[in-house]
């Protein structure tokens, strides 16, 4: 059985490591893995270095706007159709919400190919909420991470039976790492990253910020803000560069001009990216994660890691006690910032599961039949329509 993994983004690999080294392990299963997207750019950290992937498809028209971030998506379409057709798998799994991750879907789908969704059936601001239900009605079988996202699935009309909610994938790895040395972490600085020195024995805090793509034009004023509250705050600062979703200029520029503000050797250092095992490690040993990243949801609940979450890039998601709501303002993320360092770390909360996730689905795909042909299996009520 031939399992095609599909990485574009350093948030993919991380969800789809452990995956990978179970259908690796497996001597009845075959891993081919397609690497495309942000994963092959170095002005995203190029993270396939380790991969040694089957196939790389360059596919992102630079610009980070919403013409851009369409175009990408058709040409995601064109190359992942022409590598399914090579490569000849007998499912694909994505996992999220991406933009790109649709125009994937697409392709296999097309190729009568089944597909096998991770993390559907959850509830976010933005547009990844339109795109994951997307990705739901196209995929064969399904991968959840709480109980009531599964429930969401199959009110969308997806067979029970398909359903298999199993946790989120990147606890799997967060679980394993060997929290105790973080001393790796002063060669990195040495190699990699722009700006001050960072001491890890002392508080500091990690910042993650992406753009939300249907409040794109705003990004590089929200950035603005945050950069405000960064300095209001006076932490030592790890700053993670955002993903390639429209409004990322914006993003990167505001990025751009404060750190051309701050002296060279204030304590703020800057990263295109980390290897996944240095930034769950930095992130369980901070003061608090600030940004709108879906890390802060998952993998820093599961730590107890405080967590400071701006705007509605997260809305509506479920979440542990560890994560503080605030507007996108400079005041009330410094003043969240300050809350969140004077409660400290929280209990590890397991609403995203239990870090047993990749085994799980492994032996579920090895062993079901997944057929091809979908049918609507949700209940149909017949009203009488309504008056204008």
């Amino acid at each position: 059985m031939k399992i095609c993994v599909t990485i574009t983004t350093r948030g993919n690999y991380g969800k789809l490591k452990s995956v990978m080294d179970c259908i690796n392990a497996d001597p009845d299963l075959e891993l081919q893995v397609i690497a495309g997207g942000e994963a092959v750019l170095p002005k995203y950290g190029n993270i396939i270095k380790d991969l040694k992937p089957d196939r790389i498809i360059p596919y992102i028209v630079d610009g980070e706007t919403p013409l851009t971030m369409a175009k990408s998506s058709g040409l995601a379409l064109i190359e992942f159709a022409t590598a399914f057709s090579d490569l000849a798998p007998d499912v694909v799994l994505v996992v999220g919400d991406r933009f790109d991750t649709l125009a994937i879907v697409m392709a296999a789908t097309y190729s009568n190919v089944p597909v096998a969704h991770i993390e559907g059936g959850e509830v976010s601001g933005s547009i990844d909420e339109s795109i994951r239900h997307a990705i739901t009605k196209m995929s064969h079988i399904h991968f959840p991470a709480t109980d009531d996202a599964a429930l969401r699935i199959i009110e969308m009309g997806e067979d029970p039976e398909s359903v298999y909610m199993v946790g989120a994938t990147s606890l799997d790895v967060t679980r394993d790492i060997d929290y105790t040395d973080l001393e790796e972490y002063n060669h990195l600085e040495k190699i990699s990253g722009v700006g001050g020195r960072i001491s890890i024995h002392d508080d500091y805090i990690v910042v993650l910020y992406h753009p939300v793509t249907t409040e794109c034009d705003e990004a590089h004023n929200q950035v603005e803000e945050l950069c405000k509250a960064v300095l209001r705050c006076d932490y030592q600062t790890i700053w993670i560069w955002p993903h390639s979703d429209a409004g990322s200029d914006g993003v990167s520029k505001a990025i751009r001009e404060f750190r051309e503000k701050i002296p060279y050797n204030y304590p703020i250092r800057f990263f295109k990216s980390l290897p996944l095992e240095m930034y769950l490690s930095l992130l369980k040993e901070s003061v608090c994660l600030v940004g709108n990243s879906s890390s802060g949801i998952r993998e820093a609940s599961f730590l107890g890691v405080p967590v400071v979450n701006i705007g509605s890039r997260q809305d509506d998601r479920e979440r542990a006690e560890n994560v503080i709501d605030v507007l996108c303002t400079d005041r009330d993320i410094s003043d969240g910032i300050f809350k969140q360092y004077e409660h400290g770390h929280y209990s590890s909360d397991y609403t995203y599961g239990d870090g047993n996730s990749g085994r799980q689905i492994v032996d579920i795909l090895k062993n079901k039949k997944i057929a091809i042909q979908k049918r609507y299996c949700g209940t149909r009520t017949v009203s009488t329509p309504t008056d204008c």
